[in-house]
């Protein structure tokens, strides 16, 4: 196949990009927009020979969009219109302006794109933004495929469900198989490894069923303990270990919880260790905010868990601190969050962007590897 020309929308830190290149495609990123200063810096700092453009989608014309010539979009719009726990305004809500003026543009463009991926959170599938989109798609002559993905799936231990819409020109299917078989490359996850939709600590115990109880030590219910018990016995997933720095170039000081944190939250931290094969979603909350923010990792495996835990509460302030202290649980680093995003090891952030704002992109961006699996089913079986 010849080499296609690529237009990354709502370019971020990159993640596009490193799909981009992780697919095996050829292809030519001939312009990354966006208008996040953080992002752009860190995506110039290992792009600096991609064009990137630091403007609004909505104020490129139409002519600026047509001279690019290009054969492929690949964009993640604004999620925060869609998220559970966001206000889920929709196409009411001014960050998705950009989003629908892509949709407006598109069939006046000299020459449609032949290849569209598009990935946002959860959510998305329901929302008129979505609507508006296949309903252009199809006037279009688009044949697409829509279909959610956790990294899980491809063997990563992380939790970050996804929906992401495939589509191209053509006058057929975008695979020549059946959905079925095609969503078989993504195994749907199982009842018992699904990501928990509430935490237990916002629902009032009266309404718990059997299967919600709390499970012992922890404000977790039943049926998220036997998940993540099932999720780190799937040998098809990779260990968190094999994710993280090396001990001796992580500064393990800057990384632990705080006090602070640590009586505060402990009873709803997700924790996890190194021979886990499971993590929660990181969010770009993450290192800020506790609650459902991603996981921490367990530094010290000589302690068990659930014995620190065990009557935690009849114990006072300093004496359990103590206990909670000897788990020495930290946050992950960033490049370690960037290893699970499935970043290359290339990837690198500028010195000057803090641990927060690393946090942040990363919460903002999307799974490589994921991505690189969807691009490569899009092209070559199409």
């Amino acid at each position: 196949m010849e080499t296609l020309r690529v237009l990354e929308l709502y370019s971020g830190i990159g993640g596009m990009h490193y799909s981009l290149k992780k697919s095996g495609i050829s292809g030519e990123v001939v312009a990354a927009i966006d208008i996040n200063t953080t992002a752009n810096q860190i995506y110039r700092h290992n792009f600096p020979d991609t064009p990137l453009w630091n403007r609004t989608i909505e104020g490129i014309s139409l002519d600026e969009f047509n001279k690019m010539r290009f054969d492929m979009i690949l964009m993640s719009p604004p999620c925060q219109p869609f998220t559970r726990l966001g206000l889920k305004r929709d196409i009411a809500d001014p960050r998705i302006k950009s989003f629908l003026y892509i949709i407006k543009l598109l069939p006046r463009l000299s020459q449609l794109p032949r290849f569209i991926l598009l990935e946002n959170v959860k959510g998305f599938e329901s929302s008129s933004a979505r609507q508006c989109l296949v309903e252009q798609l199809i006037k279009c002559g688009y044949t697409f495929q829509e279909i959610m993905v956790s990294p899980m799936s491809v063997g990563i231990p992380n939790s970050r469900l996804r929906y992401f819409l495939m589509a191209q020109i053509s006058t057929r299917a975008i695979c020549s198989k059946s959905k079925d078989s095609q969503m078989s490359l993504f195994p749907p996850e199982s009842e018992s490894s699904k990501e928990p939709t509430l935490s237990v600590a916002l629902q009032p115990l009266s309404s718990m069923t059997k299967s919600e109880e709390l499970n012992g030590h922890k404000l977790e219910t039943t049926n998220d303990a036997l998940r993540k018990m099932n999720q780190n016995s799937d040998l098809s997933v990779s260990q968190i270990q094999d994710f993280l720095e090396p001990e001796e170039s992580v500064d393990i000081d800057q990384y632990l919880l705080p006090s602070r944190i640590l009586l505060r939250y402990a009873l709803i931290l997700d924790i996890v260790k190194p021979t886990c094969r499971r993590s929660i979603c990181f969010t770009k909350g993450y290192g800020r905010y506790v609650e459902g923010t991603g996981s921490v990792l367990q530094s010290c495996l000589e302690t068990e868990t659930e014995n620190v835990f065990q009557d935690l509460d009849l114990f006072s302030k300093e004496e359990k601190l103590k206990y909670l202290l000897r788990l020495k649980l930290r946050y992950f680093t960033p490049r370690e969050v960037a290893n699970i995003m499935g970043f290359p090891k290339g990837f690198s952030f500028p010195e000057q962007v803090p641990n927060k704002q690393r946090y942040r992109v990363l919460g903002n961006s999307l799974n490589v590897t994921v991505v690189a699996t969807l691009l490569h089913q899009l092209i070559y079986n199409s």
